[in-house]
């Protein structure tokens, strides 16, 4: 085998020993000396056949654009067994990433989307399967929180939608797409790859005042034609953490692709926000769990040379609930998402340096995550947020919880670093690392007393769903998240042991701790 480089191509060659057809009116003795060769181009493995011999009138045969060579069979003849196995391997690959779906007259596509190039296609598989339910759907129509925010950020700014045309990227339910008809919307081409798209197209039928302006399309916004470009862009790409099952990616390239220029979307800017935090009881409960393997006779067997990697193993498991946000033993930063100019690529890796200030003395059991997005419209601009302090969402928190805690002392630094990477399961790995400054004499030399490490799987949480006690919330939705924040003070913390949480109160309270 040899291969050659250019600089826009790559080529793998074959030197065969024969080709010859398998057409029962061709001469069984014709033969010829050939070279197989994949020509990438596009990123896609082209396989083409260069004959010697003019006698079989097969050259130069593109295998993926030949009509005819789809009737006919040719035989291959080899001279080595090894070249033989490398041509089988990199046909089968030809066959693994070309998009093998034969089209009228038997042409075949050249590559996959961009959406199939990057993810796993089972982890589509059971994307897709998952919002093509009702029920799922339900789920999120029944967070007021999320549906009573969308409803107001369009309402409210009818100015922005009125005779416009929309675009509505993940259309789900199609009740969003709704929304912008009730907001005035010219047509919404409401566009949705998954099997809801039949429900979809079901419920806006059934409110024919508004059905005659909006068009469901069913596919993925990678793939799909519009007939028009789109005034405005709405959609819910959040998940877990903001960033889990990667939809910002396809916002951001339907925003690419169908957006006119300084057209809006809704929503147009995203944040992260971050804080450590101190919990001694959730911290035991996942600790607790690798206690099962550290048993030496369970029937028969000695369970402990697990123990340790069961142990790591639910730490890497990021906890998702509602927790009090006294608990957190800094203020929170934050990292911005501008979803009007970030570039696709740059959501495959996001690196977050951490630097927080503590305000009591306690342990640090590890970093606590939520986020906000922005609808910044004409009018009225209005924030969806999913922080401790404010109504719970389906989204509930985010909590990475290290296996070994740091401890600190109020005023003390704590510096750090999150970093996410996203793969091909729809999700991100996320390394965490939290480390303490020295405290003390010494401590303007920049020295570092305790680092804590983890590596842990968005896409493989632990839904722990607990809500701190329920309050009678009367925040309005358009405060800032840092303004919600200092209105949590009077929340008890949910605990199992109350003289525990008293005691960690009336430490809080000791501190002057007060939360920004």
């Amino acid at each position: 085998m040899e291969a050659s480089l250019g600089q826009n191509s790559k080529q793998m060659e074959f030197t065969l020993a024969s080709v010859s057809p398998l057409s029962p009116s061709a001469p069984s003795t014709a033969s010829s000396p050939a070279i197989a060769r994949f020509t990438l181009e596009s990123g896609v493995a082209q396989p083409r056949f260069f004959l010697e011999s003019e006698s079989l009138k097969l050259n130069n045969i593109d295998v993926q654009t030949s009509q005819d060579s789809f009737s006919r069979g040719i035989f291959i003849q080899f001279r080595k067994e090894d070249e033989s196995k490398s041509f089988h391997c990199a046909f089968e690959r030809w066959k693994t990433d070309a998009v093998v779906q034969v089209l009228p007259n038997g042409t075949i596509p050249a590559s996959k989307s961009k959406f199939d190039s990057k993810i796993e296609a089972s982890s589509a598989k059971m994307y897709f399967h998952y919002y093509g339910q009702l029920l799922h759907q339900q789920n999120m129509l029944q967070d007021y929180v999320r549906t009573g925010t969308y409803y107001a950020a369009v309402i409210e700014n009818r100015v922005d939608f009125f005779d416009r045309v929309v675009v509505d990227v993940g259309a789900g339910s199609g009740i969003l797409s709704l929304f912008a008809a009730q907001a005035g919307a010219k047509h919404v081409y409401a566009v949705e790859a998954s099997e809801m798209a039949e429900y979809a197209q079901k419920l806006i039928e059934g409110n024919p005042y508004l059905s005659e302006r909006v068009t469901v399309i069913k596919g993925k916004v990678e793939e799909v034609e519009l007939p028009e470009k789109a005034d405005i862009l709405i959609s819910e790409p959040m998940g877990t953490l903001l960033v889990n099952e990667r939809m910002l990616e396809s916002y951001v390239i339907a925003r690419d692709r169908f957006l006119v220029p300084n057209g809006k979307m809704f929503p147009a800017v995203g944040r992260i926000h971050m804080a450590p935090f101190s919990d001694e009881y959730l911290y035991v409960e996942i600790a607790n769990k690798a206690l099962f393997w550290q048993q030496q006779n369970y029937f028969g067997v000695d369970l402990t040379p697990l123990y340790g990697s069961a142990f790591q193993g639910y730490f890497s498991q990021p906890v998702v609930d509602a927790f009090d946000p006294r608990l957190l033993v800094a203020p929170a930063v934050s990292h911005v998402i501008d979803f009007a100019s970030i570039k696709e690529e740059e959501l495959y890796e996001i690196d977050i340096p951490l630097q927080f200030t503590a305000l009591v003395g306690t342990k640090v059991h590890g970093l606590a995550c939520w986020f906000d997005v922005l609808f910044n419209g004409s009018s009225v601009q209005r924030w969806l947020t999913t922080a401790p302090a404010a109504p719970t969402t389906h989204w509930y928190q985010l909590r990475c919880v290290l296996s070994q805690p740091i401890y600190v002392m109020a005023g003390q630094e704590i510096t750090g670093r999150l970093h996410m990477v996203a793969h091909n399961a729809q999700s991100y790995t996320i390394y965490l690392t939290l480390s303490a400054k020295m405290w003390g004499p010494g401590a303007e030399q920049g020295g570092i007393l305790q680092t804590s490490s983890g590596t842990l799987e968005l896409k493989e949480p632990y839904y722990r769903l607990s809500q701190p006690q329920a309050q009678a919330y009367t925040l309005a939705q358009d405060q800032q998240p840092h303004q919600l924040m200092q209105q949590t003070q009077d929340i008890p913390i949910q605990s199992p042991d109350a003289e525990a949480s008293e005691l960690l109160q009336q430490q809080l309270q000791n501190a002057g701790a007060e939360l920004p």
